[in-house]
């Protein structure tokens, strides 16, 4: 499994299945994710929020996150900030 030092060297997929072949094949090296656990309780103020969700859905999800290493939760919000952008982009 190849390792790689930087979020900048995860390409952009164009299907579920090319990026499940990627994560299959790499992984973010260990001080990689050091900071992005140090970075992230340096961020500002947060506001917890509730969301109900599919107990199977929640599932598959936190299975996602797992295989990349991930908080379900930060993926998550990695998701929502992707997703935002990309609607601000559009408009």
């Amino acid at each position: 499994m190849e390792e790689f030092a930087s979020w900048d060297d995860v390409p952009l997929f164009d299907t579920e299945e090319a990026e499940a072949d990627f994560w299959a094949e790499n992984r973010p090296a260990l001080r990689l994710m050091e900071s992005a656990v140090a970075n992230a309780s340096e961020n500002s103020e947060s506001i917890t929020i509730t969301l109900r969700m599919d107990p199977r859905m929640l599932a598959r999800i936190k299975r996602l996150a797992r295989s990349r290493y991930l908080n379900y939760q930060s993926m998550i919000k990695q998701w929502l900030s992707e997703r935002m952008e990309n609607e601000l982009r559009e408009r």
